[in-house]
């Protein structure tokens, strides 16, 4: 890869990262406001809010690491094998989210917010592990039919590939 093209891409992965980090940040934030106004519903948001800031945190660090290897080669084994715990794990947590909504729940306008919440959590999940749903707005229409490979998983595939190549 050209420098000037690592350079863009470097450049857009460190925007991604601090944008997904910033949202961990907003989201935080809000969930303690929200669940210091409306203590009955904190366990319902917080089951809902916690997987999303998990999911946005992991995805915000892997923008940012991927910096590094960014034209370079390929993810790291040690960043590979986290990732690769992340994607089992994830969905435990979001199942263990939808079970505290559904357990700590009582109704109304905190229901919608902890569903809400959890939900964007799967989206952002589905959207760096499974099928990537993230393009500019102008394009999505277009380009959501291709399902294609999220960059995290085509690493995930790439460092795969790498390391049995090397054995």
């Amino acid at each position: 890869m050209a420098d000037e093209r690592r350079t863009d891409v470097r450049r857009k992965y460190a925007s991604l990262g601090i944008g997904e980090l910033t949202a961990a940040v907003v989201f935080g934030f809000i969930g303690v406001n929200l669940a210091t106004r409306a203590p009955g519903d904190a366990l319902s948001l917080w089951s809902g809010l916690l997987p999303l800031l998990v999911i946005l945190v992991q995805v915000g660090v892997y923008w940012l690491s991927a910096r590094g290897w960014a034209g370079r080669g390929s993810m790291p084994t040690g960043i590979a094998g986290v990732y690769r715990l992340f994607r089992i794990l994830d969905p435990v947590l979001l199942a263990a989210g939808l079970a505290g909504i559904m357990m700590w729940s009582t109704g109304g306008f905190g229901l919608v917010l902890a569903v809400t919440a959890w939900l964007f959590g799967v989206v952002e999940y589905v959207n760096y592990f499974v099928v990537r749903l993230s393009y500019p707005i102008l394009r999505w229409p277009t380009l959501i039919g291709r399902w294609s490979t999220p960059r995290l998983v085509r690493d995930l595939r790439t460092h795969a590939e790498t390391s049995s190549r090397s054995s």
